[in-house]
């Protein structure tokens, strides 16, 4: 039973003990907040970190914005005068700041991590206007400090700040190919821009020859490059610089060169068969159409109903058989010229048969008879083969 006291005994005085302590540095703790805030702010350090060394904000940026916070200077201000995470809201609402960071040491001193954000391409749009893009696709403005060497894009189709699905997508695509040439020291001094067709697709101007090289779109871009380099590598030491007048990328494991001049022999060689073609289709329609016009060579060469009618009542005035010497004559004979496409005439000689109630006469190649309203009966003897 003794035991059981003392035990119970030496508990009570341990966890009294260990409340006085924990009592002991709440206070201690409460202390020395209370000293730290009352203590002034001796000054202030700041760190800006990025991939480069072209930062396109600076430390007097950075105070401008903390001072503006506080209202005052930083330097000989009480430390519980400065709201760090309001100052860090504020300090990430500029654009080129990406991240923020704010504490004091023992010493009293300011602290600022400040995270920039990077750019990786220029763009410019078609109405001329330029903007950067970092590695989130956040567009960013240009800046009065620095002038980044990235990789140029040009004839970016959107202007505005709202981007359709399509513009948005292309970002992501010139995204691609700006990391893809930064991290390469030979692109990036071979490629002075890269344009942007009306096709969504990439064509790259060298900064040496006046060759265009059709990328294609950024898919398989590595292999691209790579047939790129291979192509500089093995062929233009030997052909030259100026040979071609484009390069062809997007064609699986080959590169197609085009030699210059050789578009415009081409094109007129096609417009040469073009041409041919024409002539050979035109010369056979005209060949099948059996409808030609008459050309009127003198004033009984007519279709002329009244004359018609007379030549009909003459024929009803004479007997119904008539017998003729010698062989039938086509009733009319004309001269019908043919322009075929190649404007060179050709004189051809139709017999046609007048018809009465159409100015156009069918070609025949045969002799054709005479028509009268009553029919004509021609007998042929055997002896003398002539028609009577």
């Amino acid at each position: 039973m003794s035991i059981l006291k003392k035990y119970n005994i030496r508990k009570i005085v341990f966890s009294i003990l260990w409340i006085g302590i924990a009592i002991g540095c709440v206070a201690l703790l409460i202390s020395a907040i209370h000293v730290k805030n009352n203590k002034l702010c001796k000054g202030v350090e700041i760190e800006i970190e990025g991939t480069s060394n072209n930062f396109f904000i600076s430390k007097q940026d950075v105070i401008d914005i903390i001072e503006k916070s506080v209202n005052s200077k930083i330097a000989g201000q009480p430390v519980s005068k400065f709201n760090l995470v309001a100052i860090e809201k504020e300090l990430k609402k500029d654009v080129w700041i990406s991240k923020a960071e704010l504490y004091f040491d023992n010493n009293s001193i300011l602290k600022a991590a400040i995270e920039e954000r990077e750019p990786i391409v220029r763009i410019f749009t078609k109405g001329g206007k330029s903007f950067y893009i970092d590695n989130t696709i956040k567009v960013l403005p240009l800046s009065e400090k620095y002038a980044a060497r990235l990789p140029i894009f040009t004839d970016f189709p959107s202007e505005g700040t709202s981007l359709s699905k399509a513009d948005s997508n292309l970002l992501k695509d010139i995204k691609s190919l700006g990391l893809y040439i930064q991290k390469d020291s030979f692109l990036m001094a071979m490629i002075d821009q890269i344009n942007i067709n009306e096709a969504h697709l990439f064509e790259l101007v060298p900064k040496i020859g006046d060759q265009l090289i059709l990328f294609g779109d950024a898919n398989e871009s590595e292999q691209k490059f790579n047939k790129l380099k291979l192509f500089y590598k093995k062929v233009i030491p030997i052909e030259g610089w100026n040979k071609y007048s484009s390069i062809n990328l997007q064609y699986k494991d080959q590169v197609v060169a085009k030699i210059k001049g050789m578009e415009d022999i081409l094109a007129d060689s096609m417009r040469t068969l073009q041409i041919m073609q024409a002539i050979a289709l035109n010369s056979a329609k005209m060949a099948n159409d059996s409808t030609q016009t008459i050309l009127q060579d003198n004033d009984k060469n007519s279709t002329n109903i009244s004359l018609i009618l007379q030549s009909l009542q003459r024929d009803e005035q004479t007997d119904s058989t008539v017998i003729i010497d010698k062989p039938v004559k086509p009733a009319v004979q004309v001269k019908v010229s043919v322009v075929p496409s190649v404007n060179k005439i050709v004189d051809k000689k139709v017999l046609v048969k007048p018809s009465v109630a159409k100015s156009a006469v069918k070609i025949e190649k045969k002799n054709t008879k005479p028509t009268n309203n009553k029919p004509t009966t021609i007998k042929k003897t055997t002896n003398n083969n002539e028609y009577k």
